[in-house]
């Protein structure tokens, strides 16, 4: 566990936001949440599943800091139920750095995740990268007059892609994707022809100041895929650029 330093707070910009701190480490727990509240959130604390989850239905948090290992309800079954009613962002903490505690912590919604020993500093400033995400696509949006600004849905095949509605259909079926997963897509769909890099991805969804591995990216490209219905060998709508990252495909 860090200890807290005496620099000031990072900036008053997180004023207005809820945060929900999960963690059966109480001390741990509380240095997050001091940590939040110099940062000007509102936070909530819990320390096993069954309180956070009850928690989140009533606070409707932002971001959920999430420990992996609670005792009984584990992080993993925490974030699959919260996902049922919540799109708050989820950073996963896990003891356990072992890429399969990764992968599967993401599967189930996380957004993010630190391995401990970590610096709450650094947790807080990912937590505010995050929350400054626009709830659009991040670039190259180009809106069209007969929609009155806004720009028309994007097309890929059976795909379509609503940015400023945030919703996305296969055919007439409408797909439930993640914050983070839709935002991966925007990004890719915004110019189709263009290869992004896996740090291109990075920087557009989860902000140049993001610090972390960027198998990120290939985790949340994998659950586009399952959730579009694409075949990872044989891709339609994200395809693989060898040795530079992910494209969109032309949904053919």
């Amino acid at each position: 566990m860090e200890i807290m330093d005496n620099t000031p707070p990072l900036s008053p910009d997180a004023a207005g936001y809820r945060a929900l701190v999960v963690d059966d480490e109480r001390p741990l727990a509380a240095v997050v949440a001091s940590y939040l509240e110099r940062e000007h959130f509102e936070v909530a604390v819990a320390y096993n599943g069954v309180d956070a989850l009850a928690l989140a239905r009533e606070i409707d948090p932002d971001v959920v800091v999430l420990d992996l290992g609670l005792p009984g309800m584990d992080g993993i079954e925490v974030c699959r139920q919260l996902r049922t009613f919540s799109d708050a962002y989820v950073v996963m903490l896990t003891a356990r750095s072992a890429e399969v505690d990764t992968i599967i912590g993401l599967s189930v919604g996380a957004d993010d995740y630190v391995t401990k020993p970590f610096s709450p500093r650094e947790l807080v400033a990912r937590i505010r990268a995050m929350l400054r995400r626009p709830r659009k696509a991040p670039v190259y949006e180009t809106p069209s007059p007969d929609r009155g600004g806004e720009e028309a849905p994007r097309v890929f095949g059976a795909l379509s892609i609503d940015v400023a509605g945030r919703e996305v259909c296969l055919g007439e079926q409408p797909v439930m994707l993640t914050r983070t997963e839709f935002d991966v897509l925007a990004v890719l769909s915004s110019r189709p022809g263009m290869a992004f890099s896996r740090r291109q991805l990075i920087e557009a969804v989860w902000g140049e100041s993001w610090v972390g591995n960027e198998h990120l990216v290939d985790v949340h490209v994998g659950h586009l895929r399952r959730k579009l219905g694409d075949d990872p060998a044989a891709p339609r709508y994200v395809t693989t650029v060898r040795g530079i990252g992910y494209r969109m495909g032309t949904g053919q």
